[in-house]
């Protein structure tokens, strides 16, 4: 592997780090674009790449440090190395979910699987190991943990509080970073595909 350097790429076609923000990611069509801090042109992140990183998806207006590489199509992104999701636009779309605004770090991480997801109507739910109840998860948490999508059956992990309605979802992740030691994940960890 090559060493990185900081700053805009060479014609050489060598690696460099780039940060930046995402400008907008469509996990249907299977890409999306970050604008790097320093300008320049759009860097093309493939789903690919995202998927390397351990997200099938992620928010617009996420931060992001990422590899990348001049080709002759362009600016692309050969590896994700950091995400973190958008600060809150001021809105209070929780509200009617009675959900405190606090950090859920503390809370255990829960392995779970996608049931579904529904982008449009902005909630899904997911079924953690070896409980019998559904985890509600709404589109703004979703986008809070940095997230712009879930698939049905995809691998999560899920920081859950107790909610007006039932269990709900507070923070997720996706279960490949839990694993690389991004999250402290519970002993049932080891059951999950």
């Amino acid at each position: 592997m090559r060493s990185f350097e900081t700053g805009i790429m060479g014609e050489d076609n060598s690696r460099n780090l780039i940060s930046g923000h995402v400008k907008w990611f469509d996990p249907t069509r299977g890409f999306g674009f970050v604008v790097a801090e320093d300008g320049g042109p759009d860097i093309l992140l493939h789903a690919n790449v995202l998927r390397n990183f351990g997200q099938s998806s992620i928010a617009d207006g996420s931060a992001v440090t990422v590899s990348v590489q001049h080709t002759d199509r362009g600016v692309q992104a050969l590896e994700v190395h950091e995400v973190v999701p958008p600060e809150g636009d001021g809105r209070a779309a929780l509200e009617d979910l009675d959900f405190p605004d606090t950090d859920h770090s503390d809370l255990p991480l829960e392995p779970a699987r996608v049931k579904w997801f529904d982008k449009g109507k902005g909630f899904g739910f997911a079924n953690v190991f070896a409980r019998p109840e559904d985890v509600f998860i709404h589109v703004e948490v979703l986008r809070r943990s940095g997230l712009a999508d879930l698939q049905p059956g995809e691998a999560i992990g899920l920081r859950v509080i107790d909610g007006r309605r039932g269990r709900m979802a507070a923070l997720i992740t996706s279960w490949d970073s839990a694993l690389r030691g991004e999250n402290e994940p519970s002993e049932a960890s080891e059951d999950v595909d």
